[in-house]
């Protein structure tokens, strides 16, 4: 799961919410450096990821390539689902996914000062283009998976995964299906023992 789906998995508190981003950009143990509710939604975050990896429909996802791009797969997963979430927004939230963004960006304004330094380039930019929102629109995912690929100490061409991912589209789209309300379920369990303080 990327970023988007971290953020929507994470529920309605925005506390949670926020940890829900944090758990890309925050290593280590938490030391109370964040809120409690912060901290809780960096759990679940962590929770999820290590969750998601044992999921058929991910194992599915990754058989479909081939060394080296293999190695890469599941990072091109996490754009993708985020892509199916964004683009079927509807089928699991009431809110529209601009006003959610909306929302989630004014959120994250407000714990600015606490940020580490990734999460504050995202809430820099992220506004201003639309991050969260452009996943809906399937023409933009060949940038942002260049862009991620230019990320690496040897680059590479994440895009190149695209045509693959068209030869089973619809499969995939029923996979991610499947486990998005999986998922939700899981997160909800994670974070219902947390009481707000």
């Amino acid at each position: 799961m990327n970023y988007l789906a971290h953020i929507a998995l994470a529920g309605d508190n925005p506390e949670f919410q926020v940890g829900g981003l944090l758990g890309d950009f925050v290593r280590g143990p938490l030391v109370g450096q964040f809120s409690p509710a912060i901290e809780a939604g960096i759990v679940a975050h962590r929770k999820l990821d290590a969750h998601v990896d044992q999921q058929p429909e991910i194992k599915a996802f990754l058989q479909r390539f081939s060394s080296p791009m293999r190695r890469y797969a599941g990072i091109v997963a996490d754009v993708y689902y985020d892509h199916l979430l964004a683009a079927e927004w509807h089928r699991y939230y009431q809110q529209p996914l601009e006003s959610f963004c909306q929302d989630f960006y004014l959120t994250l304004g407000q714990h600015s000062g606490n940020l580490p330094a990734g999460a504050q380039l995202f809430l820099q930019r992220a506004p201003q283009i639309g991050w969260l929102q452009s996943y809906a629109q399937a023409e933009h995912l060949p940038m942002i998976l260049q862009r991620i690929g230019e990320r690496f100490r040897r680059p590479v061409a994440l895009q190149d995964a695209l045509p693959i991912i068209d030869q089973s589209k619809s499969a995939i789209a029923l996979e991610f299906h499947q486990l998005y309300p999986r998922l939700q379920s899981f997160v909800q369990r994670s974070l219902s023992g947390f009481e707000l303080h």
